[in-house]
């Protein structure tokens, strides 16, 4: 009889290095200072955020992107625009319901045609019959 014998391939247990403690995550030294220079430095109200683009300054407030005074934009276009705004918006919902009405009187129209044509074939096939 054979015996079988294992052996084991590295070894009988599993021991990992332990790892080397880590560094501070953080190199600043604000976490240093006494709370009166951190607020000072740091603030406690850091405001509403604000950026510019394309000469605009705007700040967001209230779930929205409001130009601030001052930009290039004055507020007499602000109004012209949103004037203009609103009635071509009433010139499309006005365009639009022209092209309803269009579309019912197109098939009104083709409906009146295929029934005239209907009628045709049958007085056709009708006056064959007679002959």
């Amino acid at each position: 009889m054979t015996t079988l014998v294992k052996m084991p391939l590295f070894g009988n247990t599993f021991s990992p290095k332990k790892t080397p403690p880590r560094k501070s995550a953080s190199l600043s030294n604000l976490h240093t200072l006494d709370r009166s220079t951190r607020e000072i430095e740091l603030g406690l109200e850091y405001g509403a955020p604000a950026m510019t683009m394309g000469g605009q300054s705007l700040k967001f407030e209230d779930g929205q992107w409001i130009a601030e005074s001052g930009g290039n934009v004055s507020g007499k276009d602000v109004q012209r625009l949103k004037k203009r705004n609103l009635q071509l918006e009433e010139e499309n919902n006005l365009l639009k319901l022209k092209i309803d009405l269009l579309l019912d009187m197109l098939s009104e129209t083709t409906a009146e045609s295929h029934l005239m044509e209907k009628e045709l074939e049958e007085v056709k096939n009708h006056q064959r019959r007679a002959k």
